[in-house]
């Protein structure tokens, strides 16, 4: 997937859509691992052991097929094979399908970033902290 096509999903799936140069200049790190299919992408920043879910963004039209979950788990399978043996990562406290996806597989909560997120009404939500430990051989 392009950096402009990361910008319009993004962009249709969050209130501050990053750009398409922000986009290229994430891919551009050595430090990135980026998965997609035709309708998402899932991106981590790894510093060994760790690494850090900087997004997942599935089409808004797609939502709810499966497809975030698929995506994770590439991107988990992808970091295991680099020697990420832990994840984690931060999600807005009323995006309660990713909450639930994160939990599905395998996250727990670990902490929170009170008033982190700042949403387009003014209005201010808690960031979750979660963390997963990847299983040898993912």
């Amino acid at each position: 997937m392009t950096p402009a096509e990361m910008a319009r999903l993004h962009g249709a799936s969050f209130t501050r859509g990053w750009s398409e140069d922000e986009f290229a200049d994430l891919l551009a790190r050595p430090s990135t691992l980026a998965t997609s299919t035709a309708t998402g992408f899932a991106i981590l920043q790894v510093i060994v052991p760790e690494a850090e879910v900087v997004t997942i963004v599935v089409d808004p039209a797609r939502r709810g097929q499966g497809e975030g979950r698929k995506l994770l788990n590439e991107a988990l399978k992808a970091a295991a094979g680099r020697g990420v043996t832990d994840v984690f990562l931060e999600v807005d406290e009323t995006n309660a399908a990713a909450l639930a996806l994160y939990e599905k597989n395998g996250f727990t909560r670990t902490g929170l970033r009170p008033g982190y997120y700042r949403h387009a009404d003014g209005r201010h939500s808690d960031a979750v902290l979660m963390s997963c430990a990847i299983p040898a051989g993912t």
